[in-house]
Protein backbone atom coordinates (compact mmCIF):
# COMPACT_ATOMS: atom_id res chain seq x y z
CA UNK A 1 0.00 0.00 0.00
CA UNK A 2 2.86 2.54 0.79
CA UNK A 3 4.07 1.60 -2.37
CA UNK A 4 1.21 2.52 -4.22
CA UNK A 5 0.51 5.70 -2.62
CA UNK A 6 4.45 6.75 -3.60
CA UNK A 7 3.55 6.30 -6.83
CA UNK A 8 -0.25 7.91 -7.11
CA UNK A 9 1.58 11.13 -5.02
CA UNK A 10 4.25 11.28 -7.88
CA UNK A 11 1.59 10.65 -10.64
CA UNK A 12 -0.08 13.63 -9.11
CA UNK A 13 2.95 15.45 -9.53
CA UNK A 14 3.87 14.59 -12.81
CA UNK A 15 0.35 14.90 -14.28
CA UNK A 16 -1.98 17.17 -15.18
CA UNK A 17 -4.46 14.26 -16.47
CA UNK A 18 -3.93 12.13 -13.17
CA UNK A 19 -4.79 15.34 -11.07
CA UNK A 20 -8.10 15.90 -13.73
CA UNK A 21 -9.04 12.77 -12.96
CA UNK A 22 -8.68 12.71 -9.62
CA UNK A 23 -10.23 15.62 -9.40
CA UNK A 24 -13.28 14.53 -11.31
CA UNK A 25 -13.49 11.11 -9.36
CA UNK A 26 -13.74 13.34 -6.47
CA UNK A 27 -16.86 15.56 -7.76
CA UNK A 28 -18.17 12.17 -9.27
CA UNK A 29 -18.25 10.99 -5.55
CA UNK A 30 -19.88 13.78 -4.10
CA UNK A 31 -22.68 13.68 -6.26
CA UNK A 32 -22.95 9.81 -5.63
CA UNK A 33 -22.93 10.71 -1.92
CA UNK A 34 -25.87 12.92 -2.11
CA UNK A 35 -28.19 10.01 -3.54
CA UNK A 36 -31.57 9.93 -1.85
CA UNK A 37 -34.73 7.80 -3.67
CA UNK A 38 -36.56 9.98 -5.85
CA UNK A 39 -39.49 8.27 -4.25
CA UNK A 40 -38.57 10.11 -1.03
CA UNK A 41 -38.35 13.29 -2.32
CA UNK A 42 -41.19 13.38 -4.19
CA UNK A 43 -43.12 12.28 -0.77
CA UNK A 44 -40.86 14.72 1.63
CA UNK A 45 -43.34 17.91 2.00
CA UNK A 46 -40.66 20.13 1.73
CA UNK A 47 -40.95 19.65 -1.83
CA UNK A 48 -42.50 21.62 -3.85
CA UNK A 49 -45.61 20.69 -6.21
CA UNK A 50 -43.50 20.96 -9.89
CA UNK A 51 -40.42 19.27 -8.56
CA UNK A 52 -42.48 16.64 -7.77
CA UNK A 53 -44.50 16.27 -10.87
CA UNK A 54 -41.30 16.39 -12.58
CA UNK A 55 -39.80 13.25 -10.23
CA UNK A 56 -42.90 11.22 -11.24
CA UNK A 57 -42.30 11.62 -15.06
CA UNK A 58 -38.92 10.76 -15.29
CA UNK A 59 -39.65 7.55 -12.63
CA UNK A 60 -42.53 7.10 -15.45
CA UNK A 61 -40.21 7.88 -18.91
CA UNK A 62 -36.83 5.59 -17.22
CA UNK A 63 -39.43 2.78 -16.73
CA UNK A 64 -41.09 3.44 -20.33
CA UNK A 65 -37.48 3.53 -21.61
CA UNK A 66 -36.94 -0.30 -20.06
CA UNK A 67 -40.09 -1.70 -21.05
CA UNK A 68 -40.96 -0.09 -24.59
CA UNK A 69 -37.91 0.80 -25.88
CA UNK A 70 -36.40 -2.43 -24.39
CA UNK A 71 -33.58 -0.01 -22.81
CA UNK A 72 -31.57 -1.49 -20.16
CA UNK A 73 -31.68 1.47 -17.71
CA UNK A 74 -30.30 -0.41 -14.34
CA UNK A 75 -31.50 1.64 -11.22
CA UNK A 76 -30.10 5.21 -13.31
CA UNK A 77 -32.59 7.50 -11.99
CA UNK A 78 -34.51 6.01 -9.62
CA UNK A 79 -32.30 8.55 -7.41
CA UNK A 80 -32.07 12.12 -6.86
CA UNK A 81 -29.05 14.60 -6.19
CA UNK A 82 -28.92 18.27 -5.14
CA UNK A 83 -26.29 20.36 -7.19
CA UNK A 84 -26.29 23.36 -4.90
CA UNK A 85 -24.75 25.72 -8.10
CA UNK A 86 -26.66 26.91 -10.86
CA UNK A 87 -23.78 25.09 -13.36
CA UNK A 88 -23.14 21.47 -13.19
CA UNK A 89 -20.23 21.63 -15.60
CA UNK A 90 -18.58 23.82 -18.40
CA UNK A 91 -17.49 21.68 -21.43
CA UNK A 92 -14.46 22.67 -23.16
CA UNK A 93 -14.27 21.59 -26.81
CA UNK A 94 -11.43 23.10 -29.58
CA UNK A 95 -10.04 22.58 -33.06
CA UNK A 96 -7.81 23.72 -35.43
CA UNK A 97 -8.54 27.15 -36.48
CA UNK A 98 -6.93 26.55 -40.15
CA UNK A 99 -9.37 22.99 -40.73
CA UNK A 100 -12.34 21.60 -39.17
CA UNK A 101 -9.91 19.34 -36.91
CA UNK A 102 -11.34 18.49 -33.23
CA UNK A 103 -8.65 18.23 -30.48
CA UNK A 104 -8.96 15.28 -28.82
CA UNK A 105 -8.42 14.10 -24.82
CA UNK A 106 -7.78 10.27 -23.87
CA UNK A 107 -9.18 8.86 -21.26
CA UNK A 108 -9.26 5.13 -19.73
CA UNK A 109 -12.09 3.00 -21.49
CA UNK A 110 -13.78 5.96 -23.22
CA UNK A 111 -10.62 5.97 -25.37
CA UNK A 112 -10.44 9.70 -27.47
CA UNK A 113 -13.28 11.94 -26.95
CA UNK A 114 -12.87 15.15 -28.52
CA UNK A 115 -14.69 17.50 -24.93
CA UNK A 116 -13.41 17.77 -21.75
CA UNK A 117 -15.87 18.57 -19.05
CA UNK A 118 -14.86 20.93 -16.03
CA UNK A 119 -16.73 21.08 -12.39
CA UNK A 120 -15.12 24.70 -11.85
CA UNK A 121 -15.56 26.75 -14.24
CA UNK A 122 -12.20 28.62 -14.03
CA UNK A 123 -10.48 25.37 -14.41
CA UNK A 124 -12.27 25.41 -17.49
CA UNK A 125 -11.44 28.68 -18.20
CA UNK A 126 -7.98 28.09 -18.12
CA UNK A 127 -7.71 25.36 -19.99
CA UNK A 128 -9.32 27.33 -23.05
CA UNK A 129 -6.82 30.10 -23.06
CA UNK A 130 -4.08 27.67 -23.09
CA UNK A 131 -5.12 26.33 -25.91
CA UNK A 132 -6.13 29.97 -27.87
CA UNK A 133 -2.49 30.56 -26.85
CA UNK A 134 -1.48 27.59 -28.74
CA UNK A 135 -3.26 28.66 -31.35
CA UNK A 136 -6.68 26.19 -31.51
CA UNK A 137 -10.24 27.68 -31.54
CA UNK A 138 -12.23 26.53 -28.25
CA UNK A 139 -15.44 26.78 -27.78
CA UNK A 140 -16.65 27.00 -23.63
CA UNK A 141 -21.12 25.62 -23.27
CA UNK A 142 -22.81 24.30 -20.01
CA UNK A 143 -24.08 20.54 -19.05
CA UNK A 144 -26.46 20.18 -16.90
CA UNK A 145 -26.30 16.42 -17.34
CA UNK A 146 -24.16 13.67 -17.99
CA UNK A 147 -23.85 9.72 -18.12
CA UNK A 148 -20.83 7.24 -16.71
CA UNK A 149 -21.75 4.47 -19.50
CA UNK A 150 -23.10 2.52 -16.47
CA UNK A 151 -19.93 2.36 -14.30
CA UNK A 152 -22.52 4.12 -11.75
CA UNK A 153 -26.37 4.01 -11.18
CA UNK A 154 -26.59 7.83 -11.98
CA UNK A 155 -28.48 9.63 -9.88
CA UNK A 156 -31.22 12.32 -11.62
CA UNK A 157 -29.40 15.51 -10.96
CA UNK A 158 -31.08 18.93 -9.72
CA UNK A 159 -30.02 20.78 -12.48
CA UNK A 160 -32.51 19.26 -15.47
CA UNK A 161 -35.42 19.38 -13.08
CA UNK A 162 -35.87 23.01 -14.49
CA UNK A 163 -36.27 21.10 -18.03
CA UNK A 164 -39.43 21.75 -19.70
CA UNK A 165 -41.41 17.84 -19.63
CA UNK A 166 -40.31 17.66 -23.20
CA UNK A 167 -37.11 18.05 -22.93
CA UNK A 168 -36.63 16.53 -19.54
CA UNK A 169 -37.95 13.32 -21.07
CA UNK A 170 -35.91 13.33 -23.83
CA UNK A 171 -32.89 14.01 -21.84
CA UNK A 172 -33.84 10.81 -19.49
CA UNK A 173 -33.96 8.88 -22.46
CA UNK A 174 -30.72 10.10 -24.41
CA UNK A 175 -28.71 9.78 -20.35
CA UNK A 176 -30.59 6.19 -20.66
CA UNK A 177 -29.06 5.20 -24.10
CA UNK A 178 -25.82 6.21 -23.40
CA UNK A 179 -26.02 3.42 -20.67
CA UNK A 180 -27.47 1.01 -22.88
CA UNK A 181 -24.34 1.45 -25.35
CA UNK A 182 -21.35 2.89 -26.17
CA UNK A 183 -19.21 3.10 -28.89
CA UNK A 184 -15.43 3.96 -28.38
CA UNK A 185 -14.40 6.31 -30.45
CA UNK A 186 -17.57 7.47 -32.13
CA UNK A 187 -18.55 10.06 -30.16
CA UNK A 188 -20.82 11.66 -32.90
CA UNK A 189 -22.42 8.75 -33.32
CA UNK A 190 -22.86 7.85 -29.56
CA UNK A 191 -24.15 11.80 -28.97
CA UNK A 192 -26.24 12.17 -32.37
CA UNK A 193 -27.92 8.47 -31.64
CA UNK A 194 -29.09 9.61 -28.20
CA UNK A 195 -30.74 12.52 -29.36
CA UNK A 196 -32.48 10.68 -32.09
CA UNK A 197 -33.74 8.22 -29.47
CA UNK A 198 -34.37 10.99 -26.64
CA UNK A 199 -36.70 13.22 -28.97
CA UNK A 200 -38.36 10.45 -30.83
CA UNK A 201 -38.75 7.90 -27.47
CA UNK A 202 -39.97 11.12 -25.66
CA UNK A 203 -42.55 12.03 -28.60
CA UNK A 204 -43.95 8.06 -28.17
CA UNK A 205 -43.46 8.24 -24.28
CA UNK A 206 -46.47 11.32 -24.27
CA UNK A 207 -48.55 9.83 -27.42
CA UNK A 208 -48.65 6.90 -25.66
CA UNK A 209 -50.38 8.79 -22.57
CA UNK A 210 -52.52 11.00 -24.40
CA UNK A 211 -50.47 13.89 -24.19
CA UNK A 212 -50.34 15.68 -27.15
CA UNK A 213 -49.04 19.00 -26.28
CA UNK A 214 -45.95 17.45 -24.58
CA UNK A 215 -45.73 14.75 -27.61
CA UNK A 216 -46.24 17.76 -30.25
CA UNK A 217 -43.31 19.85 -28.29
CA UNK A 218 -40.77 16.87 -28.45
CA UNK A 219 -41.72 16.35 -32.20
CA UNK A 220 -41.19 20.03 -32.78
CA UNK A 221 -37.86 20.26 -31.15
CA UNK A 222 -36.54 17.20 -33.22
CA UNK A 223 -37.64 19.05 -36.04
CA UNK A 224 -35.20 21.83 -35.33
CA UNK A 225 -32.51 19.40 -34.29
CA UNK A 226 -32.40 18.20 -38.07
CA UNK A 227 -32.65 21.65 -39.23
CA UNK A 228 -30.00 23.05 -37.45
CA UNK A 229 -28.20 19.46 -38.34
CA UNK A 230 -28.54 20.10 -42.25
CA UNK A 231 -27.49 23.63 -41.76
CA UNK A 232 -24.21 23.02 -40.07
CA UNK A 233 -23.58 20.38 -42.38
CA UNK A 234 -23.84 22.77 -45.14
CA UNK A 235 -21.15 24.81 -43.68
CA UNK A 236 -19.37 22.35 -42.56
CA UNK A 237 -19.02 21.29 -46.42
CA UNK A 238 -18.48 25.30 -47.06
CA UNK A 239 -15.78 25.12 -44.68
CA UNK A 240 -13.76 22.07 -45.81
CA UNK A 241 -13.80 23.84 -49.02
CA UNK A 242 -12.39 26.52 -48.02
CA UNK A 243 -9.51 24.93 -45.76
CA UNK A 244 -8.56 22.68 -48.93
CA UNK A 245 -8.40 25.95 -51.48
CA UNK A 246 -4.80 26.42 -50.90
CA UNK A 247 -5.22 29.55 -49.32
CA UNK A 248 -3.21 30.97 -45.69
CA UNK A 249 -2.14 32.97 -43.35
CA UNK A 250 -4.51 36.71 -43.17
CA UNK A 251 -6.27 35.52 -46.50
CA UNK A 252 -7.49 32.58 -45.13
CA UNK A 253 -8.64 33.99 -41.97
CA UNK A 254 -10.40 36.77 -43.71
CA UNK A 255 -12.12 34.74 -45.93
CA UNK A 256 -13.00 32.13 -43.17
CA UNK A 257 -14.19 35.61 -41.61
CA UNK A 258 -16.56 36.30 -44.15
CA UNK A 259 -17.70 32.68 -44.03
CA UNK A 260 -18.80 32.68 -40.48
CA UNK A 261 -20.42 36.08 -40.85
CA UNK A 262 -22.85 34.87 -43.86
CA UNK A 263 -23.57 31.69 -41.59
CA UNK A 264 -24.73 33.94 -38.23
CA UNK A 265 -26.70 36.12 -40.82
CA UNK A 266 -28.68 33.01 -42.81
CA UNK A 267 -28.40 31.70 -39.23
CA UNK A 268 -30.86 34.68 -38.06
CA UNK A 269 -32.81 34.90 -41.10
CA UNK A 270 -33.94 32.22 -43.22
CA UNK A 271 -32.98 28.91 -40.59
CA UNK A 272 -34.57 31.29 -37.58
CA UNK A 273 -38.09 31.77 -40.14
CA UNK A 274 -38.08 27.60 -40.16
CA UNK A 275 -37.87 27.12 -36.48
CA UNK A 276 -39.97 26.05 -33.92
CA UNK A 277 -38.73 25.73 -30.72
CA UNK A 278 -35.26 27.60 -30.96
CA UNK A 279 -34.64 31.53 -31.17
CA UNK A 280 -31.77 31.42 -34.65
CA UNK A 281 -31.73 34.73 -33.47
CA UNK A 282 -30.04 34.26 -30.52
CA UNK A 283 -27.77 31.15 -31.72
CA UNK A 284 -26.57 34.01 -34.10
CA UNK A 285 -25.30 35.77 -31.11
CA UNK A 286 -23.44 33.35 -29.81
CA UNK A 287 -19.10 33.39 -31.23
CA UNK A 288 -18.90 31.06 -34.11
CA UNK A 289 -15.64 29.22 -35.21
CA UNK A 290 -14.74 25.69 -35.65
CA UNK A 291 -14.67 24.10 -32.42
CA UNK A 292 -18.30 25.46 -32.37
CA UNK A 293 -19.49 23.68 -35.63
CA UNK A 294 -17.16 20.62 -34.52
CA UNK A 295 -18.96 20.68 -30.74
CA UNK A 296 -22.57 21.06 -32.17
CA UNK A 297 -22.29 18.61 -34.84
CA UNK A 298 -21.47 16.12 -32.35
CA UNK A 299 -25.12 15.96 -31.19
CA UNK A 300 -26.59 16.84 -35.44
CA UNK A 301 -24.45 14.56 -37.42
CA UNK A 302 -26.43 12.31 -40.07
CA UNK A 303 -30.03 12.78 -38.29
CA UNK A 304 -31.88 11.73 -41.14
CA UNK A 305 -29.90 8.43 -41.44
CA UNK A 306 -31.83 7.89 -38.42
CA UNK A 307 -35.16 8.90 -39.70
CA UNK A 308 -34.82 6.69 -42.76
CA UNK A 309 -34.12 3.55 -40.35
CA UNK A 310 -37.47 4.73 -38.55
CA UNK A 311 -39.35 4.90 -41.69
CA UNK A 312 -37.99 1.90 -42.95
CA UNK A 313 -39.48 0.11 -40.19
CA UNK A 314 -42.53 1.07 -40.25
CA UNK A 315 -41.88 3.67 -37.17
CA UNK A 316 -40.85 0.98 -35.09
CA UNK A 317 -38.92 2.64 -32.49
CA UNK A 318 -37.58 -0.26 -30.84
CA UNK A 319 -36.72 -1.89 -33.59
CA UNK A 320 -35.30 0.45 -35.18
CA UNK A 321 -32.77 0.93 -32.17
CA UNK A 322 -32.19 -2.77 -32.31
CA UNK A 323 -31.16 -2.39 -36.04
CA UNK A 324 -28.61 0.23 -36.05
CA UNK A 325 -26.95 -1.53 -32.87
CA UNK A 326 -26.52 -4.62 -34.51
CA UNK A 327 -25.39 -2.56 -38.10
CA UNK A 328 -22.91 -0.40 -35.71
CA UNK A 329 -21.17 -3.40 -35.20
CA UNK A 330 -19.79 -5.55 -32.10
CA UNK A 331 -16.55 -4.39 -31.72
CA UNK A 332 -16.32 -1.24 -29.11
CA UNK A 333 -19.65 -1.50 -27.53
CA UNK A 334 -21.22 -1.20 -24.08
CA UNK A 335 -24.02 -2.89 -25.25
CA UNK A 336 -27.24 -2.55 -22.56
CA UNK A 337 -29.77 -3.12 -24.99
CA UNK A 338 -32.44 -5.59 -24.10
CA UNK A 339 -32.93 -8.30 -26.97
CA UNK A 340 -36.89 -8.43 -27.45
Amino acid sequence: MGVIALVMIGAWSVSEEVRYLARAGIEEARILLAREPIADVAEDPATDAGTRGKLSLVLAVRNYAEDSLGLDAGETYTTYAEVRRDTLVLVLSASRWDRLEEYRWRYPIVGPVPYKGFFRPERAVRAARRLEQAGFDTYLRVANAFSTLGWFEDPLLSTIVREDSADLAATVIHEILHRAIYVRGRTAFNESFANFVGYRGAEAYFRARGDQRNAERAAARWRDELRLGRFLATLADQLEDLYTAGIAGSALRSERARLFNAARSAMADTLASTLETMDGRFLADRPMNNAVVLAQRLYLTDLDRFEEALAAHGGDLPGTIATVVRRSGPAGWRCGARRR
